[in-house]
């Protein structure tokens, strides 16, 4: 038994801020093909100098290339799946649509009161709505 004590040693890892563990390297490299660890989260090991990113301990480099896809992130900071971007992604990028407001306001002053007051408020909405990620 003594040649599997690698495989038995205990290892912990970091969730959100919190230390999980002990686990067995083998109940880790499932955690981590089912997705419950990602390759950003941190692991330590008695013998280990510090806590590193799974990804970077050789331990586990084969487990990696079969770990679900994730936008990797500041260690422990919870991955996001790549199916779906992160909110801040779509406001930065403002497609180029017209809110006519300008057209609104000369409408109202120069004919229709009622319609361009309409136009006017809708208009007014159309940066927000936009800036909201609300196409």
């Amino acid at each position: 038994m003594m040649g599997n004590k690698g495989s038995d040693m205990s290892w912990f890892y970091s969730k959100n801020g919190t230390q999980l563990g002990p686990v067995t390297e083998q109940e880790l490299s499932e955690k981590a093909r089912n997705g419950e660890v990602s390759s950003s989260d941190l692991v330590w090991k008695e013998g280990m100098s510090d806590w590193k990113p799974l990804i970077e301990v050789s331990d586990f480099s084969g487990i990696v290339s079969q770990m679900p896809p994730t936008l990797v992130g500041s260690p422990g900071a919870g991955n996001i799946p790549l199916a779906q971007p992160p909110a801040y992604v779509s406001s930065q990028i403002s497609p180029n649509i017209p809110n006519y407001l300008w057209q609104s306001i000369v409408a109202t002053v120069l004919c229709c009161m009622p319609f361009g007051v309409v136009a006017i408020v809708f208009a007014a909405k159309v940066d927000g709505l936009i800036a909201s990620g609300n196409m």
